[in-house]
C-alpha cells in the first residue's frame, strides 16, 4: 500500500514530466556537493531544473502517463533535468559541464513523446537554439525585401549618379 507521501511524489513528477519539453537523465555519482551546486546552477540558468527522485518512483510515473518504458536508464543514482521551454540550452549545459566533469554522465532522456539515448542528447546539444534559429530564419525571409528595395532604389540613384558626372563634367570645362 503506497503512502501519501510517495504518492504525492509520483504526482509532482508526472506533474514536472508533463509540464516539460525535455527530460534528460544523467549518472551524477562522483560528483561532489559542490560540484552538483554548480551543475544546479548551471542547468537553472539555460532554463532547466535538476531534480533527484527515487529511480522506482519516476517508472510508476512514467507508467501511469503510459509513456515509452525508460528502465535502462533508470538504474544507480539518477539526476532528471526538466527542460522548461527550449530543450537544445539545458542539453548543451549538461554535455559543457560532462565535459568538465568526467564523473557526470549523460544516460538519455525523452523529448517530443520518443526515447533518445546519450548520442541523441549529444545531438540535442549541437543544434542552435531556438534564438538563433528565429534569428536565422528572420534573416533569410528579410533577404527578398533587401533585394526588392535595392531594385527598387536602383533607377533612382543611377539618375543621381548620371547628374553627378554631368555636373562634374560641367563644372570641369
Amino acid at each position: 500500500m503506497p503512502t501519501m507521501a510517495k504518492t504525492e511524489l509520483v504526482g509532482e513528477i508526472k506533474d514536472k514530466i508533463t509540464g516539460s519539453t525535455a527530460m534528460i537523465m544523467a549518472d551524477y555519482r562522483g560528483l561532489s556537493v559542490k560540484d552538483m551546486q554548480e551543475f544546479r546552477r548551471k542547468v537553472r540558468e539555460s532554463g532547466g531544473d535538476v531534480k533527484v527522485y527515487k529511480n522506482r518512483l519516476t517508472e510508476i510515473a512514467i507508467r501511469e502517463l503510459a509513456l515509452p518504458s525508460m528502465d535502462e536508464f533508470l538504474q544507480g543514482p539518477t539526476a532528471f533535468i526538466f527542460a522548461t521551454e527550449d530543450p537544445v540550452g539545458p542539453a548543451k549545459a549538461i554535455m559543457s559541464f560532462a565535459k568538465e566533469h568526467q564523473a557526470l554522465e549523460v544516460k538519455g532522456g525523452f523529448m517530443e513523446n520518443a526515447v533518445v539515448d546519450a548520442a541523441g542528447v549529444k545531438a540535442i546539444a549541437s543544434l542552435p537554439s531556438r534564438e538563433e534559429l528565429i534569428a536565422k530564419l528572420m534573416g533569410t525571409m528579410l533577404n527578398p525585401v533587401r533585394g526588392f528595395m535595392s531594385m527598387a532604389n536602383a533607377p533612382a540613384s543611377a539618375l543621381a549618379r548620371v547628374m553627378s558626372a554631368v555636373a562634374d563634367q560641367k563644372a570641369a570645362a
